[in-house]
């Protein structure tokens, strides 16, 4: 499964902007269809999960053509990053849908007692998730998945900058789905400003720091919660006791997987001074042994998405600094796997997150000055290291702070759907995948429920003295 190679990419459909007039509408009706109770029976999310995942398996050809127009992604990689994560993110939520919706028992104070409790997960009513362009499928449809688990109807905006996905989405996907429960929006910055404008339960976001304040500003005007999920400078610590051959595939696979452009992708390496020469050397064998020795013609490596973001990535690379790569093609919007080193920490390189194949690395005398290095920034959404030392991995994990971690890999706590993908701080707040998810856009709404067989007089007026000296035996 390979990418037919042309030196500029195919033309893409264009994303069909849905008029700015017609969004309340479209959300009003979300949310009329909610208050009829539409969303609320079992059988009814099963029934829309299953046709989620009848569309992502009928139209997988149809994604990875899509993903092919806007981001040049090998089949495989589409495969690998989008369509089968959702295919499991779906079954899960099904085989746990009773579990999840089940009322959970909390225990009763002897005090209140005879009486019992329970929080009843409720739907939270009507959410909108925003979604990015870089896996422009995967995250839009994997919030999706517990915003259906949990009984609610949902508003999908697509990234305008991903517009073969994006019309693929609106065009396809309620022939799968409720088309009135879980409409798409299309467009750009107008459409994305109607529908902030209106009321919902809640708002799922993924993208940058800077919208985010824009989507909480709006939200703070109804008081809706947010999950936000914005990424930052995530950081691999490669220690002298790691297995070098290993790491440098697993940093190489995380870091260059869609050119980079992956919200918690390495962004930059602390490596021990005694092993950074023989990492360096490790990472080039990598990158040829991927890619080959003509990168631009690898029908495994994507593009960067557009010219300005391309823009943005080459003027981060420092010629008198690349140890590898650095090609450029702005026709073709290609970038080469590209190894930076003598970089310092006030680099341009080392600003801001660079969500592209640019990897600055740099060189560390002890895990002490790492630990330094991550907390003098803000907390990343995901942060690496690379040691068979357990005593380094403890220093690590209990001195730092990310949204995630892997240890010995890269990118992968975010495929195991029994654990919260999320960010921290600058990375984001909140978090979905898995029961995550469903509790996200849930409401667990405390029941308690007394028996009426006794009715002891204790709390009732008059106050009398004996009851006050009842009372204090509870305190």
């Amino acid at each position: 499964m390979s990418t037919t190679q042309e030196s500029a990419p195919a033309a893409t459909p264009s994303a069909q902007p849905t008029a700015t007039q017609d969004i309340p509408g479209i959300v009003q009706r979300a949310r009329e269809r909610f208050n009829e109770d539409v969303t609320r029976p079992l059988a009814w999310r099963d029934a829309q999960l299953a046709g989620l995942a009848e569309f992502v398996t009928k139209e997988a050809d149809a994604i990875q053509e899509a993903l092919r127009d806007d981001l040049r992604k090998a089949d495989f990689e589409s495969y690998m990053a989008e369509i089968w994560p959702l295919t499991i993110e779906v079954a899960d939520a099904r085989k746990n849908l009773k579990r999840w919706t089940s009322p959970r028992k909390v225990k009763t104070p002897s005090v209140l007692k005879p009486a019992s409790g329970v929080l009843r997960p409720d739907p939270l009513g009507v959410v909108l998730i925003v979604s990015p362009w870089n896996y422009p499928m995967n995250l839009v449809l994997a919030p999706l998945v517990g915003a259906i688990a949990a009984g609610n109807c949902a508003v999908l905006k697509p990234s305008e900058l991903a517009p073969a996905t994006s019309r693929l989405l609106a065009e396809r996907l309620s022939n799968y789905v409720d088309g009135e429960c879980f409409p798409v929006v299309e467009g750009a910055v107008p459409e994305t400003t109607a529908l902030l404008d209106q009321r919902f339960d809640h708002i799922c976001y993924t993208g940058g720091a800077r919208v985010a304040r824009i989507v909480m500003a709006a939200a703070a005007k109804h008081l809706t919660p947010t999950t936000l999920e914005l990424g930052g400078k995530s950081p691999c610590i490669v220690h002298d006791s790691a297995k070098l051959g290993v790491t440098a595939k697993r940093i190489a696979w995380g870091k260059f997987m869609n050119c980079g452009q992956t919200c918690v992708a390495p962004d930059y390496i602390l490596v021990s001074e005694s092993c950074h020469d023989a990492l360096v050397k490790e990472l080039k064998s990598t990158i040829d042994e991927f890619y080959g020795s003509d990168v631009q013609q690898s029908p495994d490596y994507p593009r960067i998405v557009n010219e300005a973001h391309f823009d943005r990535v080459a003027a981060l690379i420092d010629p008198d600094k690349v140890a590898h790569g650095g090609q450029t093609d702005r026709s073709d919007r290609f970038i080469a796997p590209t190894l930076m080193t003598d970089v310092t920490a006030d680099d341009a390189v080392m600003q801001d997150e660079i969500f592209g194949p640019v990897l600055p690395i740099i060189k560390i005398r002890d895990v002490d000055e790492a630990i330094r290095m991550v907390n003098s920034r803000e907390k990343p959404l995901a942060l690496y290291l690379f040691a068979e030392d357990k005593g380094v991995e403890e220093q690590v994990l209990s001195r730092t702070t990310a949204g995630g971690v892997t240890v010995n890999h890269t990118i992968l706590h975010l495929s195991n759907g029994n654990m919260p993908f999320g960010g921290v701080g600058e990375s984001g707040m909140g978090a979905y995948h898995g029961k995550w998810g469903f509790d996200t856009f849930s409401h667990l709404k405390p029941v308690l429920k007394k028996a009426t067989w006794i009715d002891p007089p204790i709390t009732y007026p008059p106050y009398t003295s004996w009851k006050s000296k009842l009372l204090s035996l509870f305190g």
